[in-house]
C-alpha cells in the first residue's frame, strides 16, 4: 500500500514537473516573438519610387526613303530585310539597314515595259505623221501642175469659141481653189502631226521620269548612317524594337537613331496615386541594375498632365522623365533604372516604423513598456511615419500588438494640445479660394483602413 502511495507521489511530481517546464518553455517562446523597434530624431524623407528605362535626352534619327518619294511611288509598307546589331558603333556614312525591294523591283519592271510601250507609240506616231505629210506634200506638188495645165489650156484657148474659154477658165478656177484648200490643209496636218508628236514625246518623257524617280528610289533603300554614333533601334508604339522583319511606313520613317549619349533621361510612370506628390525640378536618387554599385542623381523635368492606361492592366499612369545629372560612359540606352524621387524632406523630426501605430476609435497611440501611449502622426513614407507629440528618441516601441491590450493602460496626452494639432491640421487642410483640395496621401489612406479588434487592433 505504501509502494503505490510513493508510486503516486512521484508520478504527482513527474507531472508537476513537465507542467512547470511547458509553461517556462511557453513563456519564453512568446517572449522571443516580441518585435520592438527604437523612436528616431531626424531628417524625415517622403519618396516615390518607380522603375524606369535609359534613353538618350536627344538623337540624331536614322531615315529610310524619304516620304513623299514612297508615297509617289504607292509604296506604303516597307519591311526591314537586314540590320546591323543593335548598339553598333558607326561612322559617318556607314552601312546601317536594307530595306526589301521585292514590291518596288516589280514597279520598276512594269515601268520598263510601259517605257517600251511608249516608245514603240512614239515612232509609230512619227512614221504616220511623216506617211501623211509626205502624202499631202506630194498632192500639193500634182495640184500645182494640174494648175499649170489648166493655165496653158486658158492661154492656148484665146483662139476659141468664147464658151471654150469661159470653160477653160473654169478649170484653171477650180485648179487654184484646189491649190489653195490644199495649202491650208497641208498646214493644219503640220500643226496637227506637231501637237501629237509633242503628246507622245511628253508621255514618253514623263514614264522615263517616273522610272528615273523609281531607280533613285531604289538607291534608297540601302540605308547609311548620317554621322558617327551607336546605332539604336527604334521602338513602335507598343515599344517593341524595329529589327529584321519590323516594317516603316510612308508616314513614319525612321529605321534607327544615334543617340547623344553625354546627356541621357530615364523615362518612368508613376500611378495616379502617388502622381500629385510630383512635381518637375525634384531631387531623384538613381540606381542602374546592370550596375548595382553605381549611383547617380537627377531631377525631374516633365510630368505629364494626361495618364494613359498600361498595356495588359487597368492601373492608370503618367510618363514622367527624370534627367540624369552625371554623364558615365557606362550608361547605354534601354537600361533599366530604379528611381528614388525625393518628394519632400522634413528636417529634425521623431518618426516610428508603420507597424507601429494602432488605433482606438479616433484615437491613435502605440505601444510602449507596459502601456499604451497617445500619439499625433503626421507624414508618413513608405516603411516610416512622422509622430508630432507622445514620444521622443529613444523611446522602445512594440511592432505587434499584445495578447491582452486590454491589460495596457492608455496615457492620453493633454487635450490641449491634441486640439491645438487637429485645430493646425484643419486649417493646413483647407482649399485656398479658387484651389481644389490636396488628394489624400496614400500613407493616409492605409492608416484610414485599419480597423478596431477588441480594445486595440494593429493596422493593416
Amino acid at each position: 500500500m505504501k509502494s503505490r502511495v510513493k508510486i503516486y507521489i512521484s508520478l504527482g511530481v513527474i507531472l508537476a514537473l513537465i507542467l512547470i517546464t511547458w509553461y517556462a518553455t511557453r513563456t519564453d517562446t512568446d517572449s522571443s516573438l516580441i518585435i520592438t523597434a527604437p523612436v528616431k530624431k531626424g531628417n524625415f524623407v517622403i519618396s516615390v519610387s518607380t522603375t524606369g528605362e535609359l534613353e538618350a535626352k536627344s538623337s540624331e534619327k536614322i531615315y529610310g526613303p524619304s516620304p513623299s518619294s514612297l508615297r509617289e511611288a504607292r509604296l506604303w509598307q516597307l519591311k526591314i530585310e537586314d540590320i546591323i546589331a543593335d548598339g553598333s558603333i558607326v561612322d559617318s556614312g556607314d552601312y546601317v539597314a536594307r530595306l526589301d525591294r521585292a514590291e518596288l523591283t516589280n514597279k520598276i519592271k512594269d515601268q520598263e515595259i510601259d517605257i517600251e510601250t511608249f516608245q514603240n507609240n512614239y515612232t509609230k506616231t512619227q512614221l504616220d505623221t511623216t506617211m501623211d505629210l509626205r502624202a499631202a506634200r506630194n498632192e500639193l506638188v500634182n495640184l500645182r501642175y494640174a494648175m499649170e495645165e489648166a493655165q496653158i489650156a486658158v492661154d492656148q484657148s484665146i483662139y476659141e469659141p468664147p464658151a471654150t474659154q469661159r470653160q477653160v477658165q473654169i478649170e484653171l478656177d477650180r485648179a487654184e481653189r484646189s491649190l489653195d484648200q490644199a495649202i491650208r490643209n497641208y498646214s493644219l496636218k503640220y500643226e496637227k502631226a506637231v501637237a501629237n508628236m509633242s503628246e507622245v514625246a511628253n508621255a514618253l518623257r514623263k514614264k522615263e521620269g517616273e522610272y528615273e524617280k523609281l531607280v533613285a528610289l531604289n538607291r534608297e533603300f540601302t540605308i547609311t548612317a548620317p554621322k558617327a554614333g551607336m546605332v539604336v533601334y527604334q521602338r513602335d508604339w507598343d515599344g517593341k524594337k524595329r529589327g529584321v522583319g519590323s516594317t516603316i511606313s510612308a508616314w513614319e520613317n525612321v529605321v534607327a537613331t544615334l543617340p547623344n549619349l553625354r546627356e541621357m533621361i530615364t523615362k518612368t510612370y508613376v500611378n495616379e496615386i502617388d502622381i500629385s506628390k510630383v512635381k518637375t525640378g525634384q531631387r531623384v536618387e538613381i540606381g542602374v541594375d546592370a550596375f548595382p554599385e553605381k549611383n547617380y542623381t537627377g531631377q525631374v523635368i516633365e510630368v505629364a498632365n494626361i495618364g494613359e492606361q498600361m498595356r495588359n492592366s487597368n492601373a492608370k499612369v503618367f510618363e514622367v522623365k527624370i534627367e540624369v545629372n552625371e554623364f558615365d560612359s557606362i550608361l547605354r540606352p534601354a537600361m533599366t533604372t530604379k528611381n528614388v524621387i525625393i518628394t519632400n524632406e522634413i528636417e529634425d523630426v521623431v518618426f516610428i516604423p508603420l507597424e507601429g501605430i494602432f488605433n482606438l476609435d479616433t484615437i491613435q497611440f502605440v505601444y510602449t513598456s507596459g502601456r499604451r501611449q497617445q500619439v499625433i502622426a503626421g507624414k508618413s513614407n513608405d516603411n516610416e511615419i512622422v509622430i508630432k507629440e507622445g514620444l521622443k528618441e529613444g523611446d522602445v516601441i512594440r511592432l505587434s500588438q499584445p495578447e491582452k491590450p486590454e491589460s495596457y493602460k492608455i496615457n492620453y496626452l493633454d487635450p490641449e494640445i491634441v486640439d491645438r494639432y487637429k485645430e493646425k491640421e484643419k486649417i493646413e487642410t483647407t482649399p485656398k479660394p479658387e484651389e481644389k483640395p490636396a488628394p489624400k496621401r496614400e500613407a493616409d489612406v492605409k492608416q484610414g483602413q485599419r480597423g478596431q479588434k477588441g480594445t486595440g487592433k494593429r493596422p493593416n
